[in-house]
């Protein structure tokens, strides 16, 4: 994706703004009414908003697009969450009617179903007006990690199947590069010879800049972590991101049998929303 640089008068509000370099010039709103609520750590000293009060102002924001009648994809995870919350209070109000919702996640369909949001699937409805859900890491050309959580493969389905995909992040989101964090990218595999495919998988990468290794997720107990789908999940890490072509990387991982899919969004979100801890948000589009 080509990309313009993000505008020199954004650093104030931007912690890191050589990292957006998103195809359209960013759009900054100011702090957020609820931004000057719970700012600062207790003890009198201003560090501004904690991590859950952005996710929960990025997630309001996204919310805003939602109008009645719209089928909307409902993200996973604990930025999600507030969207969830959100637009369930919006419909129980009345200030939204008719609002089909499609869960990534049997937590998110449980959630959901909580807060009187309706819910189908993508059989019922194959075209999704909106999807919102929050990221891992998000690079300069709106590349996505997804998936820590487990829920990539719905997550995938559903907001690829989206006329347009919103992300809500917190700005520690925001890296130079996939991977970049040094947390993991997830690959969700069969069970059967999962090991097969975890030695599959080093070998694929092995010749990739820092590629760092690979090990399958287990759950507290010690046994595999199992995703909704009943599959497992194989962690990957690189200790300064992806640095290699991003869908040849892909186009080789999905290419191992045993493999279900990757948590690399790529090309698939058409907005971020991201608050900053002074209360402001910055959208990117592509």
């Amino acid at each position: 994706m080509r990309g313009a640089v993000c505008p020199q008068t954004l650093d104030a509000a931007i912690p890191l703004p050589h990292l957006l370099f998103a195809q359209k010039p960013p759009t900054t709103s100011p702090p957020h009414p609820d931004a000057g609520a719970g700012a600062g750590d207790g003890a009198g000293r201003g560090t501004g908003l904690s991590q859950e009060e952005q996710k929960r102002i990025a997630a309001h924001r996204a919310v805003e697009q939602v109008e009645s009648g719209m089928v909307v994809g409902l993200g996973t995870g604990s930025t999600a969450a507030h969207a969830l919350d959100r637009l369930g209070e919006l419909l129980r109000r009345g200030a939204l009617r008719d609002v089909v919702g499609i869960p990534t996640s049997l937590k998110t369909a449980a959630h959901a179903a909580a807060v009187g949001i309706p819910l189908s699937d993508l059989d019922s409805h194959p075209r999704v007006d909106l999807s919102i859900d929050g990221a891992d890491e998000v690079d300069p050309s709106l590349n996505l990690v997804k998936g820590r959580g487990g829920s990539l493969l719905r997550e995938k389905m559903i907001e690829a199947a989206s006329d347009r995909f919103v992300v809500i992040v917190d700005d520690s989101k925001l890296v130079p590069r996939l991977g970049a964090s040094a947390l993991a990218v997830p690959v969700e595999v069969v069970p059967f010879c999962h090991n097969y495919t975890l030695t599959q998988l080093k070998t694929l990468l092995n010749q990739q800049p820092h590629f760092s290794g690979a090990k399958l997720r287990t759950a507290a107990d010690g046994s595999p972590f199992l995703t909704d789908n009943s599959n497992y999940i194989i962690d990957l890490y690189f200790e300064d991101g992806i640095t290699g072509d991003l869908n040849a990387i892909s186009d080789g991982i999905l290419r191992l049998t045993g493999v279900v899919e990757h948590g690399m969004f790529l090309g698939i979100a058409t907005e971020v929303i991201v608050a900053n801890k002074d209360g402001s948000v910055v959208v990117l589009n592509k």
